[in-house]
This record gives C-alpha cells, structure tokens and sequence, in this order.
C-alpha cells in the first residue's frame, strides 16, 4: 500500500505505542515489513545518517525501503533518523521520504532552534513530517546523568519556536546498550506529556525492558525507536548458522536465518508495545 503519513501511523497504533526500527541492511527492511504484516500492527521504518555514511548513499537503501513499504500490507512510514545535514533531509524529501528527524543537539539552544524552526518551515511546506531533538538524548556525552534531561518548560518553548511535529527527550534510555537494564524516568514522562501538545519520542529504547517499554507508553511516550536489539538478533542467527555449517558460503544460508531472527524480534516488540499488552499490565 502506499506510505502511510505518520500522525496516521499514530491513530493506527491506538493507545499502544508506535515501534520505529532501524534499517541497516535490505534484509532489516524486509524482516520489519514481514512482522508488521504477521501482528497487524503499524510500523516504521528508520534509515539513519550513520547507515548513509556506510552505504555511501542514501537513495539506493531508501528507494528499496519503499518499495517494500509500498509492496506490503501493513501500514508503514519511511523516516530519516538522526540527520545532522540539511542537504541528506532534502535529498530524503526529494527521494519520497516523508519523515525526517533533524538532530541539533549539538548546537546551542539558540542556533538548534533557528535550524530545527527553518527545516521545519521547509518540509511542511511538501507535506512531510519532522521529528527533533532538545538536548543531546539516547546517552550521547553523558546526556542521561541526572540534571541533564529534558526540562518539560524547555521543551514546550522549542515546540512553539520551531512547529516540530514530535520530539525526541532525554528521560533515561541510552543508545546502542547490549543488556535492556536501562530505567526511564516515567515520572518526567508524564510531565513532559502534559507539557507538549506533539507526541514524544524514546530513541535507546533497546536497552529498556519490555515492562519498561510498557510504562513508557502508558506515561505518554508515542515513537519508540529501536534498533540495537535488531543487530543483536542479526547477528546472533547468523553466527548460529554458520557454526551449524562451517563451509557454508552462499550468504543467503546465513542471512535468511539473520532476516528471520530480525522479523521475530520486531514482532515482540511491536506485541509488547500493542494496546493489548499495555491493558494487560496495570499502573
């Protein structure tokens, strides 16, 4: 079918949160779509500007993206992540993406806002979605100590002064962790809900426990963005594989297995975060 704009993407997902996964490779974007399909549950895919840099480009792994966006059944969104140049958010624009997240966070709070304000201006101006980010979250340069996260009133005024659609906030989660021990702060959560009339977003969300997730969304948080645990999943089958096959050389005999192991960790995650399980787990 064809993209499915995200404050759509949003509704479809009810009460339960909307999950946002990184896509790295053709078989992430593939596994994504299959689970999406198999639990009925919108979703997301994400192409970073760190997989840009390793591909090299972005339109080759973004035109494939859509087209299984495009092939597939489930309702899904193509989304540039963490893009930090102007000129990757409009070549995704220009390529058919239709959400980006601009990353200022390394700006002061004067220039992030002038920058974030402009982007926005010109993407709504065709129709696309943006995504920002206030402050330095998901644990960059010790964003997540105590003292450093998103302060609600903050928050509310770079809404204002940019028209940004959603933002991303430092409430606890950390990029790129390999155990799920992080703890969120659900108390700012629901501040930072009351606060802002856009939908908030969880990036680090691979290092939080799936009761963690749970009560994110209950607070308030919208996008939950994963990508960490899809890598592990990756990687886990594949080396699976090839131990059960030393000689094995066809990359398909690996990869399909690595696909596989992808879709299953999607379809849990995009089941614990469904309106089901948040009933199924009280306050």
């Amino acid at each position: 079918m064809p993209l499915t704009p995200i404050p759509r993407l949003i509704e479809l997902a009810g009460p339960g949160g909307l999950g946002a996964f990184n896509v790295i490779t053709l078989e992430h974007a593939e596994a994504i779509a299959a689970a999406a399909e198999a639990t009925r549950r919108p979703a997301i895919l994400q192409i970073s500007e760190n997989t840009v840099k390793y591909h090299g480009a972005l339109k080759p792994l973004a035109r494939a993206c859509l087209q299984i966006a495009a092939d597939s059944s489930a309702a899904l969104a193509v989304h540039l992540d963490h893009a930090t140049e102007t000129e990757l958010i409009r070549e995704a624009v220009e390529v058919g993406l239709t959400s980006v997240m601009y990353d200022g966070a390394a700006l002061d709070y004067a220039d992030n806002v002038a920058a974030t304000a402009e982007i926005t201006r010109w993407c709504h101006e065709r129709e696309v979605f943006v995504e920002a980010e206030l402050g330095e979250v998901g644990g960059k340069n010790g964003a997540h100590v105590p003292g450093v996260r998103t302060d609600p009133d903050e928050a509310a005024a770079f809404v204002a002064a940019t028209g940004v659609d959603a933002l991303a906030v430092a409430v606890g989660s950390v990029h790129a962790m390999q155990t799920r021990a992080a703890t969120l702060d659900t108390e700012l959560i629901a501040s930072l809900a009351k606060a802002l009339a856009v939908p908030l977003v969880l990036h680090g969300s691979s290092g939080v426990p799936d009761e963690g997730l749970r009560a994110a969304v209950r607070h308030g948080m919208v996008k939950i963005n994963i990508g960490t645990r899809l890598n592990i999943a990756l990687t886990e089958a594949v080396r699976i594989a090839l131990a059960a096959g030393p000689g094995i050389t066809d990359p398909r005999k690996y990869l399909g297995p690595g696909r596989f192991g992808v879709q299953q960790d999607v379809q849990h995650h995009l089941r614990v975060l469904s309106a089901r399980a948040l009933r199924a787990v009280p306050n």
